[in-house]
């Protein structure tokens, strides 16, 4: 294997081991639910939701996005003036 690449897997590993390092700035994800595909956004400080839920409830949250703030773990982004939920 080339030295070089080498040392770049290296430095993943270290950066991946630093989750602090990465901040969030925006995501689309496609989310395949139980009842239908749904388009789940971080922008401009805030998660968005196509699901009937995220709009219904107006908690700014739904299962999709929990889902993904597991899925993401140290990594996820905090909307704006929300509390860090506990998965």
């Amino acid at each position: 294997m080339n030295s070089s690449l080498i040392g770049k897997i290296e430095k993943a590993r270290r950066y991946a081991a630093e989750p602090e390092r990465v901040q969030v700035q925006s995501l689309h994800v496609r989310f395949r639910g139980e009842h239908d595909v749904y388009d789940v956004h971080f922008a401009d400080g805030s998660w968005s939701c196509t699901c009937h839920s995220f709009e219904a409830l107006g908690l700014g949250t739904c299962s999709h996005i929990m889902a993904l703030e597991r899925l993401l773990g140290p990594i996820a982004p905090q909307a704006v003036g929300q509390a860090e939920r506990v998965s």
